[in-house]
């Protein structure tokens, strides 16, 4: 793929995520992701995957952010003293 569709691509996926998360919309790249693709299917392509990819990091850091706290509260509780 060229660079320059991936540098599109990714600054899409980046400001529509970013638009989501303060608009609570969270299938608005699928919205756009369709426009896109009645005009190209290659830069439909590379967006959703950069969508995906960036949702699926976005998951996986939440899951291990409640992982680490998860261990820090159980570490914690074992070294506290009862009574």
């Amino acid at each position: 793929m060229s660079d320059s569709l991936l540098k599109l691509a990714a600054k899409l996926a980046e400001d529509v995520l970013e638009i989501q998360k303060s608009t609570g919309e969270d299938r608005l790249f699928i919205e756009l992701g369709d426009i896109i693709g009645a005009a190209s299917q290659t830069l439909e392509e590379a967006f959703l995957t950069e969508c995906r990819i960036r949702l699926a990091e976005q998951g996986a850091r939440k899951f291990l952010d409640a992982k680490l706290a998860d261990l820090a509260a159980q570490a914690e509780a074992r070294t506290k003293p009862e009574g």
